[in-house]
Formats: structure tokens, C-alpha cells, sequence
């Protein structure tokens, strides 16, 4: 730096003529270079690459995600028989256990099965109250109320032989007891005067639930108030 001359370079600066920069020194001409380069590129910054920058990087975001969903089709499409394979096991299975389901039309036979496995057993019904219809999306629900008077190895027969039954049928709610005690809770809640029982056997209350499918109106009729409640 000692031996720059600033002097000089002072010199190069003043005195130049505007109208004829082709005779500037050197100096000046470079200044004047670096500075309208600086600008145009702060300009076309400003103005321009900007707005093409984000460009790019959507760009490079959106090339990224469409490899990605690539990539996920090509296994897919690699692994098509096998979902083929494992969408026809879910029909079947689907299939057996609908056809487990009995419908409208048949709830009276199942019912009327429940009772005979009752009575099949020597046990005497008080109460079989079948309840309304819990619906859900393509099934109903069916609980029904029972009260029987027999033996408890009755009781655990009975309930063996509906679990063994073709339709899906649970017992629920359990509760074993005196009979003259169950009479009397029983007409109590009803608001009634418990009559006298003097059998000394043994009397189960519980709640059973069987499951029937919805047909095609049902199924209609459904959606189209799931419609109109989500409407109000």
C-alpha cells in the first residue's frame, strides 16, 4: 500500500468528461463497470430472479413429491396381485360372515330358535321381550330380554347350545338367582306385588343379543336421513 499512488488515482477521477467516457483512465471505467454491473444484477434480482427462484424451489418440491407418489405406484403396481389376493380373501371373509347375519325376514325363525334351546334344556321362560333394533352401518343390533327358571347346569347348557348356534347370538348381562328373590326384583321394578314361589329353584336374568344385516331399503333409508342431518 506504500507504494500506491492515491494521488494519482485522485487524479483519474476528476476532471473527466462525460460526454466522451472512451477517453477515461482506466480506473474510472472499471468503477463505473462494477458499479452498473452491481445495479443491473440488483435489479434483475429484484425484478426478476426472485419470483424464479421460488419457481425453482416449488418446482424442486413438487418434482420431489411426484417421485415420491412414483415410487408408492410402482409398489403398488409391483404388489397388484397380491392386494388382488388379499382383496378377495377380505370379500370372502366378508361374505361368511355376513351370511351369518340373518335378515328381517328371518329374525323370527332365529328367535324362535333361542326359546327351543331353552326349552330344549328344561328350562321355563318368565320373560323373552325382544327390544328395538340398535342400527348401525349395513347391520342391526337385536337385544332381547330373557328370564328363565331352571337348574344353573341348565343354565350353562343352554347358553352353550346358543353359542353353538349357525347366527351370531351373545348372552350378556348374566345374573343368577333365587326365584322368588328374581320374581320379586322383577315385579318390584314393574310396580307390581311379587307373587308367591315357593319352587326353590334357581332363575337367570340376562340380555341377548343377536345381529341382523340391513337390506338394500334399509341401507337407503338410512344414508337419506344421514343426508338430511347433515343438512340441518
Amino acid at each position: 500500500m506504500s507504494g500506491f499512488d492515491f494521488q494519482r488515482l485522485a487524479d483519474d477521477f476528476s476532471g473527466l468528461d462525460t460526454n466522451d467516457p472512451g477517453v477515461w483512465p482506466l480506473a474510472p471505467r472499471l468503477a463505473v463497470f462494477i458499479t452498473v454491473f452491481v445495479a443491473v444484477v440488483v435489479a434483475g434480482w429484484y425484478f426478476d430472479w426472485e419470483n424464479q427462484w421460488a419457481d425453482l424451489a416449488q418446482k424442486r418440491e413438487e418434482e420431489s413429491r411426484l417421485r415420491d407418489s412414483w415410487l408408492e405406484k410402482k409398489k403398488q403396481a409391483v404388489n397388484l396381485e397380491a392386494y388382488k389376493q388379499q382383496l378377495a380373501e377380505i370379500d370372502r371373509q366378508f361374505g361368511a360372515m355376513l351370511r351369518q347375519l340373518p335378515g328381517k325376514a328371518e329374525m323370527a325363525i332365529l328367535l324362535a330358535d333361542i326359546n327351543q334351546a331353552g326349552l330344549g334344556r328344561g328350562l321355563s321362560f318368565d320373560l323373552f321381550q325382544p327390544g328395538n333394533d340398535d342400527v348401525k352401518e349395513f347391520y342391526a343390533a337385536v337385544p332381547v330380554k330373557i328370564r328363565v327358571n331352571g337348574r344353573y347346569h341348565d343354565f350353562g347348557e343352554f347358553v352353550a347350545d346358543v353359542a353353538k348356534m349357525t347366527r351370531i347370538v351373545t348372552i350378556n348381562d348374566i345374573q343368577i338367582g333365587d326365584v322368588a328373590k328374581t320374581a320379586n326384583t322383577g315385579n318390584r321394578a314393574a310396580g307390581a306385588r311379587a307373587p308367591a314361589v315357593s319352587s326353590g329353584g334357581l332363575s337367570m336374568t340376562a340380555q341377548a343379543v343377536t345381529y341382523r344385516y340391513l337390506d338394500a331399503e334399509e341401507v337407503a333409508s338410512k344414508r337419506q336421513a344421514e343426508v338430511a342431518g347433515r343438512r340441518r
